[in-house]
């Protein structure tokens, strides 16, 4: 009897220290991938401030695209307000289209100005990507102790929801960016 009592305690103590070694390897993964997007942030953030800039050099060169300078004025001041996926998105779009509208004025591409904001550009957005790939094997990461057996019991025991891929770049944006290399 007291056999069965030792072994008992001893799985009881087995399960016991899974559950907390695995809660607390949830919680790592969690806070490294929510590290991960504060990164992506930073560089969001570094890429709004150089928009405004690559805007004013822009406008006096593409007078007839006003439109497309107006609207990443505007969704880019969206997003600062809102940090929603919409405006990032919209954001994105327009900064692709006034990227091609560079494209349209060669001397605008020869300006001085001008290529010191699209070398910060292409440095900022180079590390946007790289700090969006780290974020999302992170997520994966995260994601998959989620959903593999058993360590999924206690993802659920404790509430741990699933991370969404961080997916702004399409190819258009790639192009955009190796054609203004």
């Amino acid at each position: 009897m007291e056999i069965a009592l030792v072994i008992l305690i001893t799985i009881l103590l087995v399960i016991l220290l899974y559950v907390v070694l695995t809660y607390n390897q949830f919680v790592s993964l969690k806070k490294r991938r929510d590290n991960s997007y504060s990164v992506i942030d930073v560089y969001l953030k570094k890429r709004f401030d150089l928009i405004p800039n690559l805007v004013e050099v822009t406008k006096g060169y593409a007078k007839y695209e006003q439109d497309i300078l107006l609207k990443v004025t505007e969704y880019r001041t969206s997003y600062e307000k809102n940090k929603d996926e919409e405006s990032l998105k919209k954001l994105n779009d327009e900064y692709n289209n006034l990227l091609l509208v560079v494209e349209n004025y060669p001397e605008l591409k020869a300006s001085e100005q001008y290529l010191v904001l699209q070398k910060s550009l292409i440095k900022v957005e180079n590390e946007l990507q790289a700090a969006r790939r780290i974020y999302n094997n992170d997520t994966t990461k995260y994601n998959t102790k989620l959903n593999v057996f058993p360590s999924n019991i206690i993802g659920k025991i404790f509430n741990f929801k699933e991370g969404s891929l961080f997916e702004l770049e399409d190819k258009k944006e790639a192009d955009n960016i190796n054609i203004n290399m």
